[in-house]
């Protein structure tokens, strides 16, 4: 399996990319946003790990071109910078995760086992109806009357897990535990930013 990281400081992109190999991972080392998507249409990798501050390409505008032909390849921010505007910038930009520096090699491990664990094909049938919505979770795609609308594999998860527990109040807990994995504990931000994401592209009036 492939992981693609892209980090332009050597001692980091060295430390990763051992780190992954003894892991059991193929990885490829990008030293910059050029190289990375480089990289990245060459051998469509498993995941993608992005630095943000990189010469010729940040992260952002790396995630921002992926997403833009791959909704499915998983994408994990690994950077200092740690507000929550970087955060949630990297999280609507289509990002999976987002892990601030300095971090710890076991939670880097045990992130990127739940995200490549998890992010198999959701197991429900050819549709899933969700309200208004019918959704097609092998194409990714929410659709209602003549409106299509993009969603992310997590996204899926989420309405999956929703659309099988109709009437039920799902905790926060449940949630992480069905859409995340149970070694797996992203940030409240993640996941409150997950589903504000899905409440923009699926409700009217969000709020």
């Amino acid at each position: 399996m492939i992981i693609l990281i892209a980090e332009d400081d050597a001692v980091t992109r060295e430390a990763l990319t051992e780190l992954l190999q003894n892991d059991g991972h193929e990885v490829l080392a990008a030293r910059d946003g050029r190289e990375a998507l480089q990289f990245w249409k060459a051998h469509r990798p498993a995941l993608v790990l992005l630095d943000i501050m990189m010469p010729h390409a940040s992260g952002y505008e790396v995630c921002r071109t992926i997403r833009r032909d791959d909704r499915r390849t998983p994408v994990m921010f690994l950077s200092a910078k740690s507000e929550e505007v970087d955060v949630v910038l990297g999280l609507e930009l289509g990002a999976d995760d987002f892990l601030r520096k300095p971090f710890g090699k076991h939670e880097l491990l045990a992130r990127v086992r739940a995200i490549l664990r998890r992010h198999e094909e959701p197991g429900q049938g050819d549709s899933i109806t969700f309200g208004p919505w019918q959704i097609f979770p092998k194409r990714l795609i929410a659709n209602q009357g003549s409106q299509d609308v993009e969603l992310t594999v997590r996204e899926v998860k989420m309405i999956a897990l929703l659309a099988s527990r109709r009437g039920e109040v799902i905790t926060r807990d449940e949630m992480l535990n069905e859409c995340w994995g149970l070694e797996y504990y992203p940030e409240s931000r993640t996941l409150d930013q997950h589903v504000l994401n899905l409440r923009k592209k699926m409700e009217a009036n969000p709020s």
